[in-house]
């Protein structure tokens, strides 16, 4: 159980997201045992991609932190770290790509795995609620005060 407390204190949505990306990155590891010759680059390639999205998660999130704090330079803030996260990627995708050392689809695929988690997050988060045994609060209408007397009422 001391697992599940630590993981409590971690950042939530940060924590979902890399749920999402194991969780992409076995099913396209389960795609590429049937369907892939070379299996061993396949497998390191698709990896680094996920490890790497994984960085970039947590670059995004420090990222956001930083930019909330700062008020009117949170653009700047935010663009260049979205300029830093591509530039780098785009350097190994490089560096892969000469070297030969992985496949850079592959990696690229891996890396994917940071967008592909948008789109699982429902799932993740639901998966989450259960290991934690949460629920999410239901929302409730916000009821208007009603307008005193020579008041306009607010509109609806």
């Amino acid at each position: 159980m001391k697992i599940i407390e630590a993981l409590r204190k971690k950042n939530r949505t940060l924590l979902e997201m890399h749920v999402g990306m194991v969780f992409f990155g076995a099913l396209c590891q389960l795609a590429g045992i049937l369907a892939v010759r070379e299996k061993g680059i396949y497998s390191v390639s698709l990896w680094f991609g996920v490890a790497f999205a994984f960085a970039g998660s947590i670059h995004m999130c420090r990222t956001l932190d930083r930019a909330l704090l700062c008020g009117g330079e949170a653009a700047g803030i935010v663009t260049r770290g979205y300029l830093f996260r591509y530039a780098v990627v785009a350097v190994v995708l490089i560096v892969i790509s000469m070297t030969e050392a992985m496949n850079p689809l592959i990696f690229f695929l891996g890396y994917m795995s940071l967008k592909v988690t948008a789109y699982l997050q429902p799932i993740t988060h639901k998966l989450c609620n259960r290991l934690f045994g949460e629920t999410d609060p239901v929302p409730e209408p916000v009821e208007e005060p009603a307008a005193q007397e020579g008041e306009i009422p607010a509109e609806q």
